[in-house]
């Protein structure tokens, strides 16, 4: 049952490597196509010749006529290639998205759950993976070997024409080092700074409500502000550096081919340029193109560059939480716990907050757990679903380890009312039925056992209601009452109310108990934790956690009896009568 943790020697295999290069028959698909389009783009230079060639000395009509055809035709064959290499390179950057999309989703809930931080960075990461596949990055390195194909035809047609698209490709190349090593480090902490803003944006928006109403808005605004021009200004240095690297390159480029059109100028004057004025044309065309890569490439350094961090930080997010090994199916549980001596702390944290916490719990009792504020009380709670691993000691729900349970299997059978209930963009019906195959019946019934049938009949549209994000349309009552609604949703085995009476007025605390009653009644193991006394009638046990220790545990009225002689004033003996002082009066 327990999963098996990861193994520094054999690390989880790299999920987003393995996904990129399992593409490679579609890439050598689209590097064929680059071949072809790198070769028909010369059809205007081809065009220009013949037509000087074949139709001014002959001035035949059909002719211009048949090489119009032709030349269209090839225009349209190169379109065509182009929109397929970009549709192969859109398809391997969804299927690499398809392969990684639910193991992120997983991974990222993982991390949430066990680190207390929620961002979406990770898929942010991904799409920026994705959409770079199919960017024009891409494509100049696709059009790579043409580059090599032209520099080869170059050198054929003469060799000093050859070493000057040569010694071009060198200063691009090295223009391409320079613009790496000066933007890189630049980017890169851009990037990070621009995650920092809107990871800050993100929790400014969250607690809107709260920054308005308490006049924060001025200095949360200049905080903000703060980190974003940190951003800006190292994004505009890299983009600087990187645009004059560029304007560099282009002209390194046209330069390039108009130095060998003049070099095959001279060679023709002097004969040592074989076929004339047309090869002349042809000789500067090929050292164009030799350096199309290379410029395309420095001109989309940016896009590279975050692509790379983006990459780099997805992989070690992959590889630091691996995809979960199947688990054997287990039958369904009865609600049997057993707390067996639990330490706990918090992700990331070596300081205990939960020590040496054991009890049990047979289906259908009802516990209440008590204590003062940072005694462990939520710890536990999370504990005991299942949610963060004990550092020692088992949470056992039927003799299995709930903490190893397959989540999926088990999540039916728990419900769970957190602290903070969160409610999600959809119908009434949706949430209480856990955004899963809507049961009407149980959902109904569900409403009906924690009182809130009037509250939803009164609804525009009933269960159909779409309450909003965060179930805006309803009051703190409500929000409460129905995520107990979705906690007992579906007959579970094994219960947890975490202070479910914090937003109830006395009706909410009468259906709260008569619900519990109903819980006791058809055997779920239920466990309360409150501050209040009106759930005491339902509850079998009491659990007094202080200071993460279990400081009292038993049967209801006998910890009851036990915490009033503990709280009840002692008697104070009344002092001696002083002695008469020698020679008083008797």
């Amino acid at each position: 049952m327990t999963p098996n943790p990861p193994n520094p020697a054999n690390p989880a295999p790299a999920l987003l490597r393995s996904a990129v290069r399992a593409q490679m028959p579609i890439y050598r698909k689209a590097v064929g196509f680059s071949l072809v389009t790198s070769l028909l783009v010369l059809t205007p230079t081809v065009f220009m010749l013949e037509v000087y060639d074949r139709v001014v000395n002959s001035r035949s009509s059909t002719t211009l006529l048949s090489l119009l055809g032709c030349v269209i035709g090839l225009y349209i064959l190169m379109e065509v290639l182009e929109m397929l290499r970009g549709r192969l390179l859109q398809q391997a950057g969804w299927r690499v998205d398809a392969a990684l999309r639910e193991h992120l989703h997983d991974a990222t809930f993982t991390a949430s759950v066990r680190h207390g931080a929620a961002s979406v960075q990770p898929f942010n990461d991904l799409r920026t993976v994705r959409e770079f596949i199919a960017s024009p990055a891409v494509t100049a390195v696709l059009d790579a070997p043409s580059a090599v194909i032209f520099l080869v035809l170059v050198s054929i047609i003469n060799p000093w024409l050859g070493i000057v698209a040569l010694l071009g490709a060198i200063i691009q190349v090295a223009i391409g080092i320079s613009t790496e090593r000066k933007t890189m480090p630049v980017l890169t902490e851009a990037n990070q700074a621009a995650i920092a803003a809107q990871n800050f944006a993100s929790g400014l928006l969250r607690n809107a409500q709260v920054i308005t109403a308490m006049g924060m808005k001025d200095s949360i605004y200049r905080r903000w502000i703060a980190r974003q021009r940190k951003f800006l200004v190292l994004q505009a240095s890299a983009s600087d550096t990187a645009g004059g690297n560029s304007a560099v390159s282009k002209f390194i480029q046209t330069m390039q081919g108009s130095l060998i059109l003049g070099i095959s100028c001279w060679l023709t004057v002097k004969g040592l340029l074989l076929g004339g004025g047309g090869m002349m044309i042809v000789a500067s065309t090929l050292g164009g193109r030799v350096l199309t890569p290379l410029v395309q490439l420095v001109a989309q350094w940016r896009s590279v560059v975050n692509a790379r961090d983006a990459f780099a930080r997805l992989d070690q997010f992959l590889g630091m939480t691996p995809a979960e090994q199947a688990r054997m199916p287990l039958p369904a549980p009865r609600g049997q716990l057993s707390v067996e001596g639990v330490v706990a702390a918090a992700p990331g944290a070596n300081l205990p907050i939960i020590r040496g916490v054991s009890f049990a719990l047979q289906p259908g009792e009802v516990l209440m757990l008590i204590g003062p504020s940072a005694a462990g009380k939520t710890t536990l709670a999370r504990l005991l679903m299942g949610i963060w691993p004990a550092a020692s000691g088992k949470v056992r729900l039927d003799g299995a380890d709930i903490h190893a349970w397959d989540k999926d299997q088990l999540g039916p059978y728990l419900g769970y009312l957190p602290q903070t209930v969160e409610l999600f963009d959809g119908t009434l019906a949706e949430n209480i039925a856990r955004f899963g195959d809507i049961d009407r019946d149980a959902v109904r019934a569900a409403i009906e056992q924690v009182g809130l049938g009037a509250v939803v009949d009164a609804l525009p549209d009933g269960l159909d209601t779409r309450i909003g994000d965060e179930g805006a349309i309803l009051s703190g009552g409500q929000r409460q009452r129905v995520g107990l609604a979705r906690a007992i949703y579906g007959n579970p085995s094994f219960v947890l109310l975490d202070e479910p009476n914090s937003s109830l007025d006395e009706a909410g605390e009468q259906a709260l108990l008569n619900t519990l009653q109903q819980l006791k009644a058809r055997k779920c193991t239920t466990i309360v934790i409150t501050h209040r006394t009106s759930v005491l009638p339902a509850a079998d046990k009491i659990l007094l956690l202080r200071d993460g220790q279990a400081a009292a545990l038993g049967p209801r009225d006998e910890v009851l009896a036990a915490l009033r002689q503990a709280s009840a004033p002692r008697a104070v003996p009344a002092p001696a009568a002083p002695a008469q002082a020698a020679g008083g009066a008797a």
